[in-house]
């Protein structure tokens, strides 16, 4: 749906990562990854997961597996499997977090441009707006498939911005991974740290706001962090 008030001479915009901000994603992700990993012999623990959560599936694979010696094509089917697992999980009982529904609809009736940034494959970002923006507010959509270099590289964000057509310092992303703050910074623009499940202040310590859920957030804070 296109909003009227929303046009390129918009004060700022807004770009969202969806896992831990749109959607508290941790223990379906860490679930999905343990049953993949466990047909193939190989192990997840909680602590694997923690650190690791936030990048690629593949860069996963390869940094956790290396040992494994796996072919590029196992590797894409193991990639494959993990995500389809993860849907299956989500689509059973959605954890949707605290105000994201509520922020994306008082962001589109505030004429606010918004993008998602994710490292995640275009189908977990679609089950995800399917819950949390069914009118479809969220006009940009940028995921792994558009990207050649995942975060801390800013490449995702720095398309989501241009996408929208509003610089990078204009556009404030509301991240929950160290390496989401590290991505937003490197392309300018600055950050709301969210301490969804699994995170805590210290991960997202370099944002310039942090919150627990987007309850706490709003658009006048938003538009004051973009200027």
């Amino acid at each position: 749906m296109t909003n009227p008030k929303a046009d390129n001479h918009s004060s700022f915009g807004v770009i969202f990562d969806v896992d831990g901000v749109l959607i508290d994603s941790y223990a379906a992700h860490c679930e999905s990854w343990r049953q993949s990993a466990a047909r193939r012999g190989l192990e997840m623990t909680q602590q694997m997961f923690a650190r690791t959560f936030g990048q690629t599936s593949c860069t996963v694979i390869t940094g956790l597996w290396s040992a494994a010696n796996l072919t590029e094509q196992q590797i894409l089917d193991f990639d494959d499997e993990k995500e389809a697992a993860y849907r299956e999980i989500v689509k059973r009982s959605f954890p949707e977090l605290a105000g994201a529904k509520e922020l994306i609809q008082s962001l589109f009736e505030a004429g606010v441009p918004m993008a998602i940034g994710s490292s995640g494959p275009i189908p977990n970002v679609e089950a995800a707006l399917d819950h949390v923006d069914p009118h479809h507010h969220v006009a940009v959509k940028v995921t792994r498939e558009d990207i050649e270099r995942g975060k801390p590289d800013p490449q995702v964000f720095q398309i989501a911005a241009a996408r929208l057509g509003i610089p990078s310092a204009s556009c404030v992303v509301l991240e929950d991974a160290p390496v989401g703050v590290a991505a937003a910074h490197a392309a300018g623009s600055p950050c709301v740290g969210v301490m969804s499940t699994g995170r805590t202040r210290e991960d997202v310590q370099e944002a310039e706001w942090i919150v627990n859920d987007l309850t706490e957030v709003d658009v006048d804070g938003l538009r004051h962090l973009a200027q």
